[in-house]
């Protein structure tokens, strides 16, 4: 499983996530402030980073302008368009606000792990299937022609599969924070996907929220 650096400065907070991380398996290390956990990453070698916006010493985003590429959630007191913005073009994958669920927090971080790890081997359910280093689609053994934007829908839907995802998170995922267009665009992007993919069961529309793709087994 997954090493995760928890960098979160409420004691109780810090214990109680890494007590569950630790239940489904993941190795967890603690940083209480910017500044140690700069020096975890110098030291160590993590596959996430589960980040505090507001520490002692140092925020959460002066550490994640120096993680070199890490694939971080961040934790937020308030859901603010410019805290998201600017943990976004930093290179966060994900965020979440305070107070949160313990299982939205461990959805979250299966599906960054997921997404972030995602390049290597193949995903198949029923006759489709994704071959993520060539990038390449196959319904059967027909080469399928998909855009670009509906072969990254696709790729987040995968990692994120049986996790019910808003159209505005889509947008986030696949367009981007800044993208100034309709949610309409995720509704017709997910329907060219269940045509070209035979997944009309598939991907199953969440009433007033978005979209789940099912893959269970």
């Amino acid at each position: 499983m997954a090493n995760i650096l928890v960098v979160e400065d409420e004691v109780l907070i810090s214990e109680l996530i890494r007590r569950n991380l630790s239940l489904v398996g993941h190795g967890c290390d603690p940083a209480f402030d910017g500044d140690e956990a700069l020096e975890k990453l110098s030291g160590g070698r993590y596959d996430l980073m589960i980040l505090d916006v507001m520490l002692p010493k140092r925020d959460g985003f002066a550490v994640m302008g120096e993680a070199e590429g890490l694939p971080t959630i961040f934790l937020t007191a308030r859901d603010g368009l410019n805290e998201r913005i600017t943990g976004f073009s930093l290179g966060a994958d994900d965020y979440i606000v305070k107070p949160f669920e313990m299982l939205e927090l461990l959805a979250r971080v299966e599906a960054v792990l997921r997404r972030t790890q995602k390049h290597a081997g193949t995903f198949e359910l029923d006759q489709a299937r994704v071959d993520f280093g060539s990038r390449q689609v196959y319904r059967g053994d027909a080469l399928l022609e998909l855009t670009p934007k509906e072969y990254e829908l696709l790729t987040v839907l995968i990692s994120n599969r049986n996790i019910a995802l808003s159209r505005e998170r889509l947008l986030e995922l696949v367009w981007g924070y800044d993208f100034e267009g309709e949610s309409r665009t995720v509704d017709v992007h997910i329907q060219k996907l269940r045509r070209k993919l035979g997944w009309e069961e598939r991907i199953k529309t969440v009433y007033k929220l978005g979209y789940r793709l099912e893959a269970h087994g």
